[in-house]
């Protein structure tokens, strides 16, 4: 399997406008790449297109509807003749407990981030599997597991992991040329918590560690060109998926007696409740306004994508060191 060099493809990424989309946008658009942007508001659209310049189309489009998906690609195919990547990045939150929540929030979160994914995938494979490329779906560290006061989120990324993980064999099994990949983020620096559809009486935040967005863009972009199965981005979240397989009733213990005051500002009331669940939320912004430290790169994430180069470095190092303690 060998995908095209970055400068050569046309990529789609879908929830462009904001966050982990406009970050990877803002990346593939300066090494080169065609550029097809989806999201709900039009105004958006036009705003962020107009900002990266270049060669760059965009459709207002719902990936909950499958219509407006397939127009994805037609426009696409219309205005750059192919579909190289296609990234699966669209999606809304719920903070609060499960309790507390309605059934048609649940249902509508899971009408953008799973069927979304579902809808998005099911298009892309028609483009991708006669000549080959990338599919790109965005879970998240709570693939695998669940956290507190984010449950029917957690609920909807470990769906994309089954259905990526079933669709890759799938496609393995035809020898279909498409390269799989799903994408795991730790918490990340976006403006994710202020579009998320909050039930809390304070202003939901995000558990530690957190990274900045663009090193998902970097991972995004890395993997659009290289074949990866799983990218965990942030060494916080292959900690936490690592610790749920081993120990998880030790994980349990941190989800029930520490995530519910991590994900609060206690001094701060919410607000904007409602959020961008049931409609577009704020958009042409790459950051939030995480309180605590940001973690600008993951050497973790960068080591597992260049573990040749690492080894290489750390046995450098190791050599000195070695070299100079043998001199003392």
């Amino acid at each position: 399997m060998k995908l095209k060099p970055i400068e050569e493809q046309t990529i789609v990424i879908t929830g462009a406008t904001s966050g982990i989309g406009l970050a990877t946008a803002q990346l593939a658009a300066k090494k080169g790449a065609k550029l097809v942007l989806a999201a709900r508001s039009e105004a958006d659209l036009q705003k962020v297109a107009q900002e990266l310049g270049g060669e760059v189309a965009t459709v207002a489009a719902d990936v909950a509807n499958a219509d407006e998906v397939r127009r994805i690609a037609e426009t696409a195919l219309a205005r750059f003749g192919s579909i190289d990547t296609w990234v699966n990045n669209a999606g809304v939150g719920i903070v609060g407990m499960i309790e507390q929540g309605s059934v048609e929030d649940y249902r509508k979160l899971f009408d953008t981030n799973f069927w979304g994914v579902v809808n998005g995938s099911l298009e892309a494979l028609k483009h991708l599997k006669p000549k080959g490329g990338a599919l790109i779906n965005l879970g998240s560290e709570v693939s695998d597991l669940g956290v507190a006061l984010q449950g029917v989120y957690a609920a909807s990324k470990h769906a994309i992991k089954g259905f990526t993980d079933a669709l890759r064999a799938e496609l393995e099994h035809e020898g279909a040329p498409v390269s799989v990949t799903l994408i795991k983020p730790a918490g990340i620096n976006t403006p994710f918590m202020q579009n998320a559809r909050n039930y809390l009486d304070r202003e939901p935040k995000l558990p530690d560690p957190v990274y900045a967005p663009e090193e998902v863009a970097y991972a995004i972009v890395y993997a659009a060109a290289h074949t990866e199965r799983d990218v965990y981005v942030g060494g916080g979240s292959k900690l936490f998926s690592s610790l749920n397989k081993v120990a998880p009733n030790a994980v349990d213990w941190v989800n029930a007696h520490v995530m519910p005051s991590q994900e609060v500002r206690p001094d701060q009331a919410p607000s904007n409740p409602e959020g961008g669940l049931h409609q577009p939320g704020v958009g042409g912004r790459v950051h939030g306004d995480h309180p605590g430290y940001v973690f600008q790169k993951s050497y973790y994430t960068r080591a597992s994508l260049h573990p040749v180069a690492s080894g290489a470095l750390l046995a450098l190092i190791g050599g000195a060191v070695a070299l100079w303690l043998s001199k003392k």
